[in-house]
């Protein structure tokens, strides 16, 4: 099974379409730390900066709108973007 990346580096602006991507595969453990973060309401610069390593009073803009792709992606991946990637991994003879 292969290794999941702990913290990889993020693109401006989080995958929107009907199905995972490689990219979301790679950034699970990134959506998780969103998805906590949002749960504990954090604020969003100072998560922009942990998280996505944007820094957000250089670049308050693009941290912003990094932020909020990744959120909603995270937020789709929970309650949709699951299901097709448990169904990838069911061996074929189920």
């Amino acid at each position: 099974m292969p290794q999941i990346p702990l913290d990889p580096s993020v693109s401006d602006q989080a995958p929107d379409v009907d199905t995972p991507t490689d990219y979301d595969r790679e950034h699970l453990v990134t959506y998780l730390r969103l998805l906590d973060a949002d749960a504990e309401g954090a604020d969003w610069a100072e998560v922009a900066g942990i998280v996505l390593h944007i820094d957000p009073k250089q670049e308050p803009e693009r941290a912003r709108r990094a932020w909020e792709s990744h959120l909603t992606r995270a937020k789709w991946m929970m309650q949709h973007g699951y299901r097709d990637l448990l169904e990838s991994k069911k061996p074929a003879d189920c």
